[in-house]
């Protein structure tokens, strides 16, 4: 069982679902981009059930309030949000979980609190959102952030109102990694449904965030501060492996390679069988070695 929360923000609120005790070890999860709380829906069941687990969605996901109008959505903005409800809950140290973007969100934040986080388990993320590969593609990326934003203001178009197949038929098609299970799971809050079908719930100006991005060199640099503490579980057909990402190789190679020599000690790296959301389609895949992480010392881990 779960239950609703919701902390108020100064331009509406920040959604988030609850599961455990809440006098627990605190343990706050974090979603992908254009998802929401319910990715962890099948995996946080499976995990120890002494800590106390907070899924929220992030602005403008889910079931939280849209940004005001005129606004994008800065990456920062995400991690604000996760200082925002770390405040409200009074959680002055406690560990972060997140998929994806989720992750990247989550490393951030260690980034700049280090002293607040014990423990990160990073699912199909390295903590970093991979850097264009020259300056005229980092600058192209940051012209299109405020182009599309003009444009989406500009048409001002009224939310298209889908039939719960084709909501869910859509949903997979732009998400080949899920499952008919995972995507009406995530569409479960993805969603409101109207008289006139179902509308997703998602502000469309959070599909043009603008992000930040890291070299290789700030990436190991970064990493060695939160070192002892950090799980990264990586899957076999996932977003990550080499092949997946083949204008991203030098990175991902160059990454791997600081694992397996200068970071060895102070990084869990686990690969396993399954897609970009193993953790929602076959959870008990990763909840085993998630449950070990949560439950041991910090301790060195060792590959």
């Amino acid at each position: 069982m779960f239950s609703e929360l919701k902390f108020p923000m100064p331009w509406g609120h920040v959604a988030a679902k609850a599961w455990g005790p809440s006098e627990g070890h605190p343990v706050l999860c974090l979603h992908g981009w254009l998802d929401n709380a319910n990715t962890f829906d099948k995996l946080i069941p499976l995990l120890p059930r002494g800590c106390y687990y907070v899924a929220m969605d992030f602005s403008g996901h889910g079931l939280s309030s849209h940004r005001p109008a005129g606004c994008p959505y800065h990456f920062l903005d995400y991690v604000t949000d996760v200082r925002r409800v770390a405040a409200a809950l009074q959680w002055r140290r406690f560990t972060l979980m997140g998929h994806s973007m989720g992750g990247a969100v989550a490393g951030m934040f260690c980034f700049l609190y280090p002293e607040m986080v014990d423990k990160l388990i990073l699912l199909e993320s390295l903590g970093f959102l991979l850097a264009p590969e020259d300056t005229e593609a980092w600058l192209k990326s940051k012209r299109r952030v405020i182009d599309k934003l003009l444009s989406l203001e500009a048409k001002q178009q009224t939310p298209k109102a889908w039939s719960p197949e084709a909501a869910l038929q859509r949903l997979l098609e732009a998400n080949s990694h899920l499952t008919a299970e995972g995507g009406a799971i995530l569409l479960q809050r993805g969603a409101t449904e109207t008289p006139a079908g179902l509308v997703y719930n998602r502000d469309m100006r959070a599909r043009m965030q603008s992000r930040e991005f890291f070299t290789v060199e700030q990436c190991v640099k970064l990493l060695q501060k939160i070192q002892d503490r950090v799980l990264i579980i990586i899957s076999q057909d996932g977003l990550l492996v080499p092949h997946n990402l083949p204008s991203r190789n030098h990175f991902v190679k160059a990454l791997q390679e600081a694992f397996e020599s200068n970071l060895k000690e102070h990084i869990q790296l686990a690969q396993v069988p399954g897609s970009h959301f193993v953790h929602l389609n076959e959870p008990e895949v990763v909840s085993g070695i998630i449950s070990n992480f949560l439950t041991a010392q910090n301790t060195r881990a060792r590959l």
